[in-house]
């Protein structure tokens, strides 16, 4: 079942239970996700897509989420900070800090990267092997400590 069918389950059982704030969450993603059907001719996204997708919108709300906290805001940040977390409950498991250092090592042996001028490509073969497994950010920091 993909990602767009659990969400769409997921906003009626929301609807049925009467859940506010989790059906607003769902349905931002269910929007995200249609927005993304009209922009390319396909009527269905692929997984990676939907993964990027909902990626996407857990790193805004928790993004905003930090911004409300720094202003002392705490009536917006527990609202993104909720819905940040039911969205991301359709994301993968996410991989251990150690995991993806081990992908990043073996993906620097494997490149010969030295340095880094080879961050770049990197960045590129690891956010391919780790899509949807581990946050950019994670990622970023563990290949500059291994290039060093």
């Amino acid at each position: 079942m993909s990602i767009f069918d659990r969400i769409n389950e997921d906003i009626k059982k929301a609807m049925i239970a009467r859940e506010k704030e989790k059906l607003e969450a769902l349905r931002a993603v269910k929007a995200a996700f249609l927005i993304a059907k009209t922009e390319t001719s396909n009527t269905e996204l692929t997984k990676e897509k939907e993964i990027q997708i909902v990626q996407k919108l857990v790193k805004q709300r928790r993004d905003a989420a930090e911004i409300y906290k720094e202003q002392n805001r705490l009536d917006l940040y527990e609202p993104e900070i909720f819905q940040a977390d039911i969205i991301s409950k359709y994301l993968p498991e996410q991989m251990s800090h150690e995991e993806i250092s081990i992908v990043v090592k073996e993906t620097i042996v494997k490149l010969n990267a030295s340095g880094m001028k080879d961050m770049g490509k990197v960045m590129g073969a690891v956010n391919a092997k780790l899509a949807g497994k581990a946050e950019g950010k994670i990622i970023s920091e563990i290949v500059k400590q291994n290039l060093d």
